[in-house]
């Protein structure tokens, strides 16, 4: 049986039984992170599989108390990959996490608030399928360090591809090096990643995912992107994580580091992550309406209303780290202010020129990063733009554009009619508090998840840097 047509626990054991040594649990944590545990084909382990392998809740971010900590986890079959990255045979699946007296989803599984979202949209009228696009966007680094301690703290990161940094180090070849915001499609020889993005690609293809295309991005520092086909919100979550974890593991083997922070260096363009989306209703897409604005539908005009008024909520989910915030501002195309435009990459949701027929009509919601949980960043981006539907939000009654002109080149006046994000994570967070009712429609998203996701972020995110000494603060008062 090919891998991609196993769909149940007792297919999984068949193919497992026959080549592989191994099979490696991948799970999320509410914040975004995989954890993973992994059992051998031998003996109990296979069977260990169709009964759920248990572990330790309360020690998992976001999930259980201490004295509520069993938990089991479930393998899906349907995601199973072969891991390239061990010496012994292995396949890796992603499982969801169950509760271990009931056996019933863990409610603030994020792979469980992902298929609720989808369950919720099957049930809504108008559509009954999202499909997403992401974008990552990341650096290539030679090398990364960083610590924190009560005497110091720091971070180094060795860039690629920076003429300057070539310079500086005193390294040969430094007339290869690319100028500052100048690595926009490099060819090689000054894209010196083109081999090592490839191998990365054909990793994820060879998982599953379906890739478009990979190129150098802005950045001179090694900024690269790799952009994935459309598939469904749960599927493309998982397909985000696979391939996060796949680039992080060849970049290592290759010597190399992958860098998904929004903003790793100061003074170059930050990384992303951009969503395409679109919805379908019995297979017809219904983002299309020639005549109107960008010829965008109704349904697709309510869904941007929906998600634009939103949009400071939505970014506790979507730019939930305080590093994002060092990305979204004015200088670097990074948006900075809630509207939508068609073809504008300043707005926060542009309607591409090129999608212009009913099969490729799509809006892309621009603010996000990669320091999301993807399963929860697009569950709230459906559930605010299904409350634009639902309740007929005109973006442009509310002041969300379309504004098809250079923001920047904008008056004071002129700007400050429009909605800004929010400027750090703590206002994103209250933001999320204030407005987060779209989220818990249909049960989607537990209300005590809203309430863990911002305690969490609070004490520590945002707390703890505001209690650190920032190194720059020393190099600013060090003197005085």
């Amino acid at each position: 049986m090919p891998i991609a047509e196993i769909q149940t626990i007792d297919e999984l054991i068949s193919y497992l039984s026959g080549s592989f040594r191994f099979c490696d649990l991948k799970y999320c944590d509410l914040i975004g992170r995989w954890h993973h545990i992994t059992v051998p084909t031998s003996g109990a382990g296979l069977e260990s599989l169709r009964t759920g392998i248990g572990f330790d809740g309360s020690s998992v971010p976001g999930f259980t108390r201490l004295e509520r900590g069993d938990m089991i986890l479930r393998p899906d079959p349907g995601t199973a990959f072969i891991d390239p990255f061990y010496e012994e045979p292995t396949l890796s699946v992603i499982c969801d996490c169950l509760l271990c007296d009931t056996n019933e989803p863990f409610e603030r599984d994020p792979r469980h608030i992902a298929r609720k979202a989808e369950a919720f949209l099957r049930g809504f009228g108008e559509a009954d399928e999202a499909f997403w696009l992401p974008e990552l966007e990341f650096n290539v680094v030679s090398g990364a360090s960083y610590y924190d301690e009560s005497y110091g703290s720091g971070y180094t990161l060795r860039a690629m591809g920076s003429r300057s940094v070539l310079s500086s180090l005193g390294e040969e070849g430094i007339d290869l090096g690319l100028g500052p915001k100048a690595g926009y499609h490099a060819l090689p020889p000054m894209d010196q990643l083109a081999q090592l993005r490839t191998e990365m690609v054909k990793s994820m293809e060879d998982a599953g995912i379906s890739v478009r295309y990979h190129h150098h991005e802005v950045g001179a520092d090694g900024q690269v992107e790799i952009e994935c086909l459309f598939s469904t919100l749960q599927k493309t979550a998982d397909n985000i994580l696979t391939a996060k974890y796949l680039i992080r593991n060849i970049a290592r083997e290759s010597g190399h580091v992958a860098v998904f922070l929004p903003k790793p260096f100061f003074g170059e363009a930050g990384n992303g992550m951009h969503f395409h989306q679109y919805l379908r209703k019995g297979g017809e897409p219904v983002f299309y309406q020639e005549g109107n604005y960008a010829d965008l539908s109704d349904v697709a005009l309510h869904y941007i209303g929906g998600i634009l008024r939103h949009g400071r909520s939505l970014l506790a989910f979507t730019n939930p780290s305080t590093n994002s915030y060092k990305r979204l501002v004015p200088g670097y195309e990074a948006p900075t202010n809630l509207f939508f435009s068609s073809g504008n990459r300043s707005a926060a949701i542009r309607i591409p020129l090129y999608a212009n027929t009913p099969e490729t009509k799509c809006m892309e919601f621009r603010p996000g990063d990669a320091t999301m949980n993807p399963y929860l960043a697009m569950a709230a981006m459906l559930m605010a733009g299904l409350d634009g539907i639902k309740n007929k939000i005109d973006p442009t009654a509310e002041g969300f554009g379309p504004i098809d002109l250079n923001i920047t080149k904008m008056s004071p006046q002129e700007l400050s009619k429009i909605t800004p994000v929010p400027k750090d994570l703590d206002e994103a967070l209250q933001a999320v508090e204030d407005d987060h009712d779209y989220l818990l429609a249909g049960g989607v998203f537990p209300e005590d998840s809203i309430d863990v996701w911002v305690n969490h972020k609070l004490e520590n995110d945002v707390k703890a840097l505001g209690r650190r000494t920032h190194p720059y603060e020393v190099a600013l008062y060090f003197d005085l």
